[in-house]
This record gives structure tokens, C-alpha cells and sequence, in this order.
């Protein structure tokens, strides 16, 4: 009877007990019986490191590792899951990150400003620098008259070297009240209110700088504003001078008398003032350039030679007279400011990089050099009979 002795042979529920509820049942060294047969079991859920994962048992004795089951626990479903002994508690989540104080990121960062905000802010910073102009313009007025001798000067001196009366006229009643007492006043308050001007521009674009870089405030102001009058200083005792000179006396040798207006005098003598005044700004240009990370030192000493031509363009436009000799006056000093704010900008990608300037060698050098001009005008003036005169080239016979 076959049938009757495989129904004896087969395994008997309570040969393979079911584990009771939230324990484990399986054991190192149990081995199914001889001649049982192989029954899959019912898949069960494995809880290894906080993480649930399915494990199909093949067989009902299979040996289960020691170091499995000291880190892992057995879940039968429909029980609450429980964890051997030698589970450790899971480390504590790690704390959200906070976000950065707003006060931090204005210290190390830029300030964050809308739209809105910013058309305030220019609104504002505009009727400041229309107030200190105003201020300014009051001032000069109640200096016309000895201010405009100062800017006639120039022209009295070029028509005394031609043998002229050093004397302008004007056409129109009006002409020498306008520009004695409000062109020539404006034109002084634009020197006088730079200052002001530029730190007004200087705190409108400050917001979108690092702190360190607003730090520049002062330097900013003094440099931009120096440069600017020292611009219009050389126009008016060098560029202006020369070109007013040679002008004058183009037609002196067939017999033709100058007859300079008021008018046409003082608008060569703004477009030289300013036009110089606003070159002489090159070095900062380029160092505020640098400053927004626009361009690179690099980058300028590839392109110098563009720079250069570009600069050449500019002064025969500026300049008042078409020879050589006054385009030279203008293009020479355009062109070393260019070279100042190249090294302008090279030290402040020294200070980004955090390395140092050999400031003590380079002063050094630069004291030699003036000790070397300075000596060569002491025997110019004290061997050779010159002169020193207060206007180029401050040496003369």
C-alpha cells in the first residue's frame, strides 16, 4: 500500500512548529528530517538596520549566521515587530540646517535689495547730489568775477605773446551775463562738488559689494575726485594753454587779427576742462571694472594695444588743434593713466588672492627716480642758465 505509507511518512504539522508571534524560530545547527520533503515557506519580513526586506526562506531548518541574527529581527505579519537585544537604538536624526541670520549675509555678502527699492534709493542719492551741486553753485556765484579773470587768463596770455590786446568781445548783450554768472559758475561747482557727487554715486552702487569691497569708500571718493581736478588742473596749465596758443597764431604771418568772443572762448575752454578732467578717470574706470569682475589685469595687457589706439582716437577728438605735437599732449598722459589703472586693478586681485605688493622696493625705485629729475633740474638751473616757469615745461632759457 503505497499511498497509505507515504500518508505515515509525511511530515506532520507539529514536526515544524510555526513560531509564536514576534519570536524567532530559526536556530544554528537544526537540519530537516531524512526523507522529508522540501515545502517552500511563507515569506516573512526581515528588519535589518531600520530597513524592512523580504527574505523567502527555502527550507523550514536552514541555518541562520550568528552575526545575522545579532543584527536583524525577525516580523511575522499581523505583530508588532521587536528587535533582539544587541539592537542598538538608531542614532538621532541630525538637526536641520538652519538658514543664515540675515545680518550674516549682509556682512559677508551683498545686500539684497527689490526693484522698488533700488529706484528709491537712486531717487535719493540723486537729490543729494543735486543739493551739494546747488550748495556748490551758490558758492562760485558769489566768486564770478574774480573766477572768470582766472579762466580768461589763458587767453590774455596766448594774445600778449602774439602782440594783441589781451582782451575778448562779445556780440550779444546777453553772452557775458550768462556765462560770467551761470555757465562759468556751473562749470566751477562741477569741480568743486565732485567729492560729494562721486560718494553719492559710490553709495549707490555699494549694495552689490562684499563688505570688504564697501570698505573702499573713502579711497573711492578721494582717488576718482583727485584725479578728476587734477585733470582739469592739467587742462588748464598745459593742454589748454598750448592749443589756445597755436590757434591764435595760425594766422598771425598773413596778416590776420584774432577777434575771439566771449562765447566761443568759453565753450573750447569747457571741452578741453572737462574732456581732460573726465580722461584723467581712466585708472578708476578700470579699477571698478576690475572691482565687478568685468575684466582682468590679464585681459588689458592682451589688449593694450587696442586700448592704446582707442585712446589715441579719443584725445584727436578732445583736442583742440590738429597738429602732432597737441595730440602727443593729450594721447601721452591718456595713455600712462591707462597703465596706472592696469596696475591699480593688479593690486586689487593681489588683495583677493590674499598676497602682498613689494611696496618697500617699489618706493625705493620710485625715490631714486625723482632724485634723478629733481638733480637734473638743479643743474639745468644752476649750470645752464634755465629758469623754472609755472607752466610746461616749467623749464626755460
Amino acid at each position: 500500500m503505497p499511498d497509505e505509507q507515504n500518508k505515515t511518512n509525511a511530515p506532520k504539522p507539529e514536526d515544524h512548529p510555526t513560531p509564536e508571534a514576534g519570536e524567532a524560530s530559526a536556530t544554528q545547527g537544526e537540519t530537516p528530517a531524512p526523507g522529508a520533503p522540501e515545502t517552500p515557506a511563507e515569506p516573512v519580513s526581515w528588519t535589518v538596520e531600520d530597513q524592512n526586506y523580504d527574505y523567502h526562506a527555502q527550507h523550514y531548518g536552514e541555518p541562520v549566521q550568528d552575526d545575522v541574527l545579532a543584527s536583524t529581527s525577525l516580523t511575522v505579519p499581523g505583530t508588532v515587530p521587536t528587535s533582539s537585544s544587541t539592537d542598538e537604538p538608531p542614532p538621532p536624526p541630525p538637526p536641520p540646517a538652519t538658514p543664515p541670520e540675515e545680518d550674516d549675509e549682509e556682512e559677508d555678502g551683498m545686500l539684497r535689495m527689490s526693484f522698488l527699492d533700488h529706484l528709491e534709493e537712486l531717487r535719493s542719492r540723486l537729490i543729494k547730489a543735486l543739493s551739494g551741486m546747488a550748495i556748490a553753485f551758490m558758492l562760485a556765484m558769489a566768486f564770478s568775477e574774480r573766477l572768470w579773470k582766472i579762466v580768461q587768463e589763458p587767453a590774455a596770455a596766448a594774445l600778449t605773446s602774439l602782440s594783441l590786446p589781451p582782451k575778448l568781445i562779445f556780440t550779444n548783450p546777453m553772452d557775458a551775463f550768462m556765462i560770467i554768472w551761470f555757465k562759468m559758475p556751473l562749470l566751477v561747482s562741477v569741480f568743486l562738488a565732485s567729492p560729494w557727487v562721486l560718494y553719492q554715486i559710490w553709495g549707490f552702487i555699494s549694495p552689490g559689494l562684499y563688505k570688504k569691497e564697501r570698505r573702499l569708500a573713502v579711497p573711492f571718493v578721494i582717488s576718482t575726485a583727485g584725479l578728476f581736478i587734477l585733470g582739469g588742473l592739467f587742462a588748464y596749465h598745459v593742454a589748454f594753454r598750448f592749443g589756445l596758443r597755436f590757434l591764435l597764431g595760425v594766422g598771425k604771418d598773413v596778416n590776420i587779427q584774432p577777434m575771439i568772443t566771449i562765447t566761443d572762448y568759453f565753450d573750447i575752454f569747457v571741452n578741453v576742462i572737462l574732456g581732460v578732467g573726465v580722461v584723467f578717470e581712466i585708472p578708476v574706470l578700470i579699477f571698478m571694472l576690475t572691482l565687478l569682475r568685468i575684466v582682468t589685469p590679464k585681459f588689458l595687457m592682451d589688449n593694450s594695444r587696442y586700448a592704446i589706439l582707442l585712446i589715441v582716437i579719443v584725445a584727436a577728438v578732445i583736442t583742440p588743434t590738429p597738429d602732432v605735437f597737441n595730440l602727443m599732449l593729450f594721447s601721452v598722459p591718456m595713455v600712462i593713466l591707462f597703465y596706472i589703472g592696469i596696475f591699480a586693478s593688479y593690486l586689487l586681485i593681489l588683495e583677493r588672492e590674499g598676497r602682498k605688493f613689494p611696496w618697500g622696493r617699489v618706493i625705493l625705485i620710485a625715490l631714486a627716480v625723482l632724485l634723478a629729475i629733481g638733480g637734473g633740474f638743479w643743474l639745468a638751473v644752476t649750470r645752464y642758465g634755465f629758469r623754472l616757469i609755472s607752466e610746461w615745461p616749467f623749464l626755460t632759457k
